[in-house]
């Protein structure tokens, strides 16, 4: 047997379920999974078995699974496939489960469990005082001091939302790859729009970063991003230091860790 313990990771967003397999601290593959379409746990523990498979991840070699979800109702037959078909230890992310960071909000049971998982992994790959962002369906933005307490966090629509609001509440707008065009001098509708989503997201970025360190002080503040859409920012402004695409996987494999 592997020294190693091997984990399933799951991350369940509102637009996909981002699956990692870890073998000890290394990432082995990754799969993912549209979380708008319901399943049955059944369902879902046929396409996971069949997905790890095609992975070539034994299925019997996972000693256990970590999931964090922003969805109700995929989580509970989620959870159901895991301990029926995987069948090892089941951790799932929420109240009670430890974290090593202290959630010091004013509702700390209302911050979505990937937003805890991001700030975990925020907090403990590259330490405190950190912000992490995550241009998901929404963009979020969590504040972890140097002393692992989240304190605040800011939500905005993310920009595939913004994107949707546009062409489906206006008329002759299309629907259109986000990427930063070549200049924001826009001559055409495409281009226009694509502008105004992407260099509309980096002004927002860079603000609200900005914003953050100058009530907070913190000068020294990390500045961490993940999320599909994060690196087209990430690599367009100097505000974010270090893009990671896995750091909720990281997060989950973190608290894994401390919960076994």
């Amino acid at each position: 047997m592997h020294g190693n313990k091997m984990i399933l990771a799951i991350d369940v967003g509102n637009t996909n379920i981002s699956c990692g397999v870890y073998d000890g601290k290394e990432l082995v593959t990754t799969f993912r999974l549209m979380s708008r379409q319901a399943h049955t746990s059944d369902e879902y523990g046929v396409l996971f078995s069949e997905l790890l498979h095609m992975n070539k991840v034994d299925k019997r070699a996972i000693d256990g699974t970590v999931v964090a979800s922003v969805v109700p109702n995929v989580m509970h037959a989620l959870n159901g496939a895991l301990v029926r078909y995987i069948g090892k230890h089941h951790l799932a992310v929420g109240p009670g489960v430890k974290t090593g960071i202290k959630i010091t909000t004013d509702n700390p049971r209302e911050i979505g469990a990937d937003r805890i998982v991001d700030a975990v992994a925020g907090y403990e790959l590259y330490g405190g005082p950190v912000l992490v962002l995550d241009f998901g369906t929404a963009t979020t933005y969590d504040l972890v001091t140097a002393d692992g307490c989240f304190c605040a966090g800011i939500t905005a629509p993310g920009i595939r939302i913004s994107a949707r609001a546009l062409w489906e509440d206006t008329a002759r707008l299309p629907e259109i790859e986000i990427k930063k065009p070549k200049s924001i001098l826009a001559q055409e509708t495409v281009s226009s729009m694509q502008a105004g989503l992407v260099y509309g997201q980096i002004g927002q970025t860079e603000y609200i970063v900005n914003q953050v360190k100058k009530e907070t002080g913190y000068n020294d503040l990390k500045v961490v991003a993940t999320g599909g859409l994060g690196r087209i920012i990430a690599d367009e402004t100097d505000v974010i230091q270090i893009y990671n695409s896995q750091l909720t996987l990281e997060g989950l494999r973190i608290i894994y860790e401390k919960n076994s």
